[in-house]
């Protein structure tokens, strides 16, 4: 008898997880995801993307299977899956692996929580669904992690791993919640190889498509699910083949043992980073350094120049071109730039540092910000290369008009296993994400619900308690 793939043994995982469980304690991990999806999917309901994505799903119509997350009515499996990727990393708000870089869980909750309901499946298996598909999304992200070059390389490449691997982590939890055996996971995870994409570029030099990545990924996992359910097959070697996902992807870089490597024993979902600012999570450190300046007394009116250091990998993102990184073109551009994240939190932001009044375009045009993000200049710093991409250091000096030097070192990333936000912090941050549609009394009653999903018999009152105080005039579109 042949050893099973790569493919089989993901799908033997999945199953396993399906009829047996994941635990209490990754269910509870599995919970928190939830909430937090749906914190930052709230605070992007009107975003320009989600708009955009709402008018084109209400164009294509169809059954009501599944609540648009967060807004009346229902949609089709596949179109509240894009939907919901969509808001989930609107805001670039989504938790983070490292050292594989991804956002594993904003392209598997919304994917979940659409099949969830559709199927009218209970919450222990939802919950399950959402640690498969996160853990599965993670181990393809780190078979393409090479740490010779200490990077990923299908960001070197300038591909978006979160969106590639997130389509084939979200069609493991759809088909789990679909009632798929084995075989059946197989072919859904093989068939959403063939259509994961998503290119960086934008996050360079401008364009509001990476927001819409991981709304894809949910859309094209669920429609795996969906064929594999209905008798569509994928290839066996989908994973390792010739012409499979890690070689189409990587080369012969990647890692292949990575992707089950004490699978079922050692668990990446525990160390993904939640995140404390509403941006790109290579700017965090520097944002971390900023606050502790400030915490010092700097006066940002003291300051003549600043420098900071990154990683070299982390400043193709949110260092250079120098000239655009220090006056983005908008709130969201200014998302990924070093200079003016550290700008806005020495000059003081909101939310837990930095938040989401910070990255308005109008918070882009602030005459303030901008002039302190002109003194910001970014240079490779090679103990932050040593950390990356374990971590997302940074280095930040203050060189003041008096002469005097003053420098704060962050190694170790805000949010992550190492250096947690607190259970006050994430209900903080899922509290004012969720200000703009809902009343403090219904945030509190979803985050009870999601809480509760370990033992709730379906996700009926989570979903009713999203929809009900939403108003109106909140919706997109």
């Amino acid at each position: 008898m042949s050893e099973p793939t790569v493919v089989q043994r993901l799908a033997a995982f999945a199953y396993t997880a399906a009829t047996r469980g994941v635990g209490a304690d990754l269910r509870a991990d599995a919970a928190r995801r939830v909430l937090d999806v749906l914190g930052n999917s709230l605070a992007a309901l009107h975003t320009p993307p989600a708009v955009a994505v709402r008018t084109l799903v209400d164009e294509w119509g169809g059954r009501p299977q599944a609540t648009a997350l967060g807004l009346p009515g229902a949609l089709p499996e596949p179109s509240a899956a894009l939907l919901g990727g969509t808001l989930a990393h609107a805001m670039d708000f989504d938790d983070t692996h490292l050292p594989s870089v991804l956002h594993p869980s904003a392209s598997v909750v919304p994917a979940a929580l659409a099949v969830a309901e559709s199927r009218n499946t209970t919450g222990p298996r939802l919950l399950d669904a959402v640690a498969i598909g996160i853990e599965i999304t993670i181990r393809l992200g780190m078979a393409g992690y090479d740490a010779g070059l200490g990077n990923s390389i299908f960001f070197e490449r300038g591909l978006h791993a979160t969106a590639i691997c997130g389509t084939v982590g979200a069609a493991a939890a759809a088909a789990m919640l679909s009632d798929l055996d084995a075989a059946g996971i197989a072919h859904a995870m093989g068939i959403a190889a063939s259509m994961g994409s998503g290119l960086l570029e934008a996050n360079r030099t401008g364009g509001t498509v990476k927001r819409v990545h991981c709304g894809w990924a949910a859309h094209a996992g669920v429609t795996a699910a969906g064929l594999a359910r209905t008798g569509m097959t994928g290839p066996p070697t989908v994973i390792e083949g010739r012409f499979g996902l890690l070689q189409a992807f990587c080369g012969n870089s990647a890692d292949i043992d990575a992707v089950c490597r004490d699978l079922g024993e050692q668990w990446e979902l525990p160390g993904v980073f939640f995140k404390p600012y509403p941006c790109n999570h290579f700017t965090h450190a520097g944002i971390d350094a900023a606050l502790r300046l400030r915490a010092r007394g700097i006066d940002p009116d003291d300051i003549a120049e600043l420098e900071l250091g990154a990683p070299t990998a982390a400043l193709r993102t949110i260092g250079f071109p120098a000239e655009v990184k220090a006056r983005p073109e908008s709130g969201y551009h200014a998302a990924f730039s070093g200079p003016y994240t550290v700008a806005a939190a020495l000059l003081g932001g909101g939310g837990l540092g930095l938040f989401h009044e910070d990255f308005t375009d109008a918070a882009a045009r602030d005459p303030k910000r901008l002039a302190l993000a002109a003194r910001v200049n970014c240079v490779p710093d090679r103990h932050c290369d040593s950390i990356f991409p374990h971590q997302f250091p940074a280095v930040l000096t203050a060189r003041l008009r008096t002469g005097q030097t003053c420098t704060e070192r962050v190694d170790v990333n805000r949010g992550g296993p190492d250096n947690p936000l607190s259970a006050e912090e994430l209900a903080t941050k899922f509290r004012l994400n969720a200000a703009s549609a809902l009343t403090p009394a219904a945030a509190d009653q979803v985050t009870d619900h999601v809480y509760r999903l370990v033992h709730a018999p379906d996700p009926t009152a989570l979903l009713a308690s999203l929809t009900s105080w939403i108003p109106a005039e909140s919706t997109p579109g």
